[in-house]
């Protein structure tokens, strides 16, 4: 008979209220919409250094149900570590838009590393990858780790992109290998994009997606 005491394995973020993502739960809504390069408003706002302004498009963001707010600061106007670190400490004390768990968006770890000294409760890495090398992913996932973020892991390695079915499930298996086998993550807290790209990428080898 299992122990009702038990914590079950599932992926447990929070914000000041938690989400726990069970197999059952099918559908996490992720607002995208403080993402510079995903709302024209958004990205103004944050380049006129009109943070307080900002936050009205995160606000609406988790009215409208968005269980996950996505920030990223990614733009070649902007210094992203500031901009990162302003906006999430601005964001987190609002109460209203604070209850949800936070994703720490960017291409560039010292703006995650930012991001990741200011959240409060648990949130979500987006991303890394073995793109660098082995060391560095286990140096950023060390990291990550250590602030108890959960990770997004891109089908990257040393070689590139995955861009078939073999290459895929090798980079994932390698990369989960490596993260509960020597980092220490729990495999809960690791999420996989296998780059399923988007139709018409304009790439011709992207043809037969």
């Amino acid at each position: 008979m299992s122990d009702p005491s038990t914590i079950k394995p599932f992926l447990r973020l929070s914000g000041l209220e938690p989400l726990v993502i069970r197999p059952e739960t099918l559908f996490v809504n992720i607002g995208e919409r403080t993402n510079v390069t995903g709302s024209k408003k958004f990205a103004r706002l944050i380049r006129e250094n009109k943070y307080e302004e900002a936050l009205s498009v995160a606000r609406q963001q988790v009215e409208n149900g968005a269980q996950i707010l996505d920030i990223n600061m990614d733009d070649a106007l902007l210094d992203g570590v500031e901009a990162m670190k302003t906006f999430v400490n601005i964001l987190q004390s609002e109460p209203d838009i604070a209850k949800i768990p936070l994703m720490i968006d960017s291409s560039k770890f010292e703006i995650i590393e930012a991001g990741l000294k200011c959240v409060q409760g648990k949130c979500i890495v987006n991303s890394i990858s073995m793109k660098e090398g082995e060391p560095k992913f286990i140096e950023q996932a060390i990291i990550c780790q250590s602030y108890g973020a959960s990770v997004i892991v891109m089908a990257f390695d040393e070689k590139g992109q995955a861009d078939t079915e073999d290459r895929k499930v090798e980079i994932c298996h390698r990369a989960y290998k490596i993260l509960t086998e020597q980092v220490g993550f729990d495999p809960q807290d690791i999420i996989f994009d296998p780059n399923i790209f988007a139709i018409a990428t304009g790439l011709e080898e992207h043809n037969n997606y």
